[in-house]
């Protein structure tokens, strides 16, 4: 679907085999058969529109669907360009997840508990929100909870 060269490289197949083999769960069996209907009407009416011609990424492409208003009558391709705008992001977030589990989770630490890890990688991961979080506001509402032993510095 990209629409460099005029769509040069647009072939509804492949946009069907993309949406059937990596979001098999975003698409049922009746979703497919539509959506290779609307691919076909989309390379008939979008593909050779001018107002769609001279575009460099698949973002601008989403973008002149939401302009033009096309996105309501193409909802199924509009679906299937987020999710494919939207994999760097969540592979990205996954990677940087998995990269603190192995900084917060040592040899050390490895008989850390499942909730005590994900509130550490929590803390870790949103560490520019955790700046903003005035430990002594924490520490007053944990003391006023029950009768604790709290030791200010």
């Amino acid at each position: 679907m990209n629409p460099i060269n005029h769509f040069k490289s647009f072939k509804v197949d492949d946009a069907c085999t993309l949406a059937e083999k990596f979001y098999s769960q975003d698409f049922t069996a009746a979703d497919l058969i539509d959506l290779r209907r609307q691919l076909a009407h989309f390379e008939h009416n979008v593909v050779r529109d001018e107002a769609f011609q001279n575009m460099s990424s698949l973002s601008e492409l989403f973008r002149r669907l939401v302009e033009t208003r096309r996105q309501k009558f193409f909802f199924l391709i509009d679906r299937l360009i987020r999710l494919v705008l939207t994999l760097p992001v969540s592979t990205a977030t996954t990677e940087r997840a998995f990269s603190t589990m192995k900084i917060v989770k040592t040899t050390i630490r490895n008989k850390m508990g499942n909730d005590f890890l994900a509130d550490s990688m929590i803390i870790k991961v949103e560490k520019e929100l955790v700046r903003n979080i005035d430990l002594d506001l924490i520490i007053d509402d944990f003391y006023s909870l029950k009768d604790r032993k709290v030791q200010l510095k």
